[in-house]
């Protein structure tokens, strides 16, 4: 695994729609404040066009990271009927306590433990690629040592 940024159709569709935005809309507000905070005089001590010219830096940066992450994407499919877990796989583990839990393995991008989407780089996600439904995989936490038996995937 190189430098691809892993995404779902979902995600890629609302980086590229947030790009468009930023880019058309952004740009052009936080231009217009700067015109404002400029007709106002002195920039030295000039609280708004200094916020203006911040605002204007995050969304720069804003805008070279998406077109970064766009540029590297990889669109995953869920559910793909491989015989082996990777990136996009629905997982369902087992913990040494019995404890059974689904995760979903995405890109870094959308990770996000609520929705029980874990990045491929985390330390559960990386453990379980590659691996087949009956392995068992020993990741390290924090609290130590856990071991998780993987019961089914898609």
């Amino acid at each position: 695994m190189g430098n691809e940024e892993y995404l779902s159709q979902e995600k890629f569709d609302q980086l590229t729609a947030e790009l468009e935005q930023l880019k058309k809309v952004a740009r052009k507000e936080v231009a217009e404040h700067l015109d404002y905070a400029k007709s106002l005089g002195d920039l030295s001590e000039n609280a708004e066009y200094h916020e203006a010219r911040d605002k204007q830096a995050e969304i720069e940066d804003r805008i070279v990271t998406v077109e970064s992450i766009l540029k590297r994407a990889v669109i995953i499919s869920s559910g793909s009927h491989s015989k082996i877990i990777g990136v996009g796989s629905t997982v369902t583990v087992e913990k040494e306590g019995g404890q059974a839990e689904s995760f979903i393995i995405v890109g870094s991008e959308e990770a996000n433990t609520q929705e029980k989407k874990i990045s491929h780089h985390s330390p559960l996600g990386a453990s379980l690629l590659g691996q087949v439904k009956g392995a068992s995989v020993v990741v390290d936490t924090p609290k130590g040592e856990i071991t998780y038996k993987i019961i089914g995937f898609k």
